[in-house]
């Protein structure tokens, strides 16, 4: 018998792409993961006990989880029809690109930032158009207009504030970018909170704009692993259609509308963050050698 390659059949460029990793280290302070330092409330979980132990586990969650549904709804003031819910936001951020990738699609990615966007792009059989930061790390909308529309690319992907810099996409630049590339712009607003902006106003004109945006970070529920998408109602039908069915199990569902419901609850934590972001940043750029540079996330 002829002997057989499990690798047979294998897309070459799955076979090409370095594997996204993460060592585990045990250390007494942990930063590697952009993680939020203060835990969900304890008087938060003990809610979300108390109404998830009132369910079968025999059953399954809910096919569409219309009441979270409804509850981002009301918090960001968008249609219900135009909201996705993903297990967390890299969920929809591939479900978004599955979409609208085809086999040699160009997706614009500016860098450095979040690996997995041209990780999951390669996967699905896109050609990764790389655009490079400014040398401050701030983004250059010019180039990114002129190397997407050069290009011929058909989806834009960008991360604001930026990991790992930190750097934000100012309105004004993301209005040029929305006015002036043809294709979809995915905005990844993982760390919006800590920022205190998001794109979400040009939603209602921009139909082509997504936004993903994720419990992990200020709301400290990253094990829970909850995110949510904001799109033109019409678009977030078609991308639904790549999501799995049940995929966001009931605990999650259960802990992030407590959270919606006590949201205010979250904002001590994101200002102590912030003021020691600030207060590490200070104390760095003091000593000889190190260069810190302006970050409107929860890091630098």
């Amino acid at each position: 018998m002829k002997k057989q390659s499990p690798l047979y059949g294998v897309k070459p460029q799955v076979l090409k792409v370095p594997t996204y990793t993460l060592k585990a280290y045990e250390a007494e302070v942990k930063l590697n993961q952009n993680e939020n330092p203060f835990d969900f409330p304890e008087d938060l979980k003990e809610e979300t006990f108390r109404r998830y132990k009132q369910r079968e586990w025999s059953r399954y969650p809910d096919f569409v989880p219309d009441s979270l549904r409804q509850r981002l709804a009301d918090f960001v003031g968008w249609d219900k029809d135009g909201i996705l819910v993903g297990n967390g936001s890299n969920e929809l951020l591939q479900a978004t690109l599955m979409v609208l990738i085809r086999s040699g699609t160009r997706v614009a990615i500016p860098y450095p930032t979040f690996t997995v966007y041209s990780l999951i792009s390669t996967v699905l059989g896109a050609r990764v158009v790389g655009i490079p930061l400014n040398p401050d790390m701030s983004y250059n909308v010019e180039e990114l207009i002129a190397r997407s529309k050069q290009t011929g690319a058909r989806v834009l992907v960008i991360n604001t504030p930026n990991n790992p810099t930190g750097s934000v996409l100012p309105a004004e630049g993301l209005q040029m970018i929305l006015e002036e590339f043809s294709g979809h712009v995915l905005l990844d607003e993982a760390y919006y909170e800590f920022y205190g902006r998001s794109a979400f106003e040009f939603l209602r004109s921009y139909p082509r704009l997504v936004i993903t945006r994720t419990f992990s970070k200020a709301m400290g529920m990253a094990g829970l692993r909850v995110g949510y998408l904001l799109a033109h109602p019409d678009l977030a039908a078609q991308i639904s259609k790549a999501k799995l069915p049940y995929n966001v199990n009931q605990f999650s569902l259960t802990a992030a509308e407590v959270a919606l419901e006590n949201i205010e609850r979250f904002r001590p934590a994101i200002e102590a963050v912030l003021r020691e972001k600030e207060r590490l940043g200070c104390e760095l750029a003091s000593l000889p050698g190190f260069k810190v540079y302006p970050s409107e996330a929860n890091f630098f």
